[in-house]
């Protein structure tokens, strides 16, 4: 057996059910006009936690050695405009190159003077002997 649908209305007298009515549509109203408890916002935001002062800081030192290099290079550029692209200094040096014959020669040469003179600094016994040998030399020669 099927049941009647039930009204959403309660069924007792006009009266409450004009007062019913009024009450749910004050209700709708109050839904309607509704504003939002929760602030959704974004927070203030700080300037100094933007705005980055060290970095515009470091900015304008690299743009001022920028200026200043582009100056350097303007007047250098100025300056050859002005002596027509002629050089100030010369380097007249003549290329001194040998074979590699004498090459090998003469790095042996320094590497043993270099090795001579080594051994005379590390050894204080070769050092004493050289002074004296000098020492007695000039008395031998006066």
């Amino acid at each position: 057996m099927q049941r009647a649908p039930r009204t959403t209305l309660p069924r007792g007298s006009a009266c409450q059910q004009r007062t019913w009515e009024k009450a749910y549509q004050h209700h709708r109203r109050r839904v309607q006009d509704a504003q939002p408890l929760v602030d959704a916002r974004t927070p203030l935001s700080l300037s100094h936690l933007h705005l980055k002062l060290k970095k515009l800081k470091l900015e304008e030192e690299r743009l001022a050695v920028i200026d200043r290099d582009n100056r350097l290079l303007l007047e250098k550029v100025a300056c050859i405009m002005r002596t027509r692209g002629q050089t100030e200094n010369r380097n007249n040096y003549i290329l001194k190159r040998k074979g590699k014959k004498e090459g090998k020669e003469e790095a042996e040469v320094i590497s043993r003077g270099i090795s001579q003179s080594e051994t005379y600094r590390k050894s204080p016994s070769l050092n004493k002997g050289a002074r004296q040998s000098q020492t007695s030399g000039n008395m031998k020669g006066t």
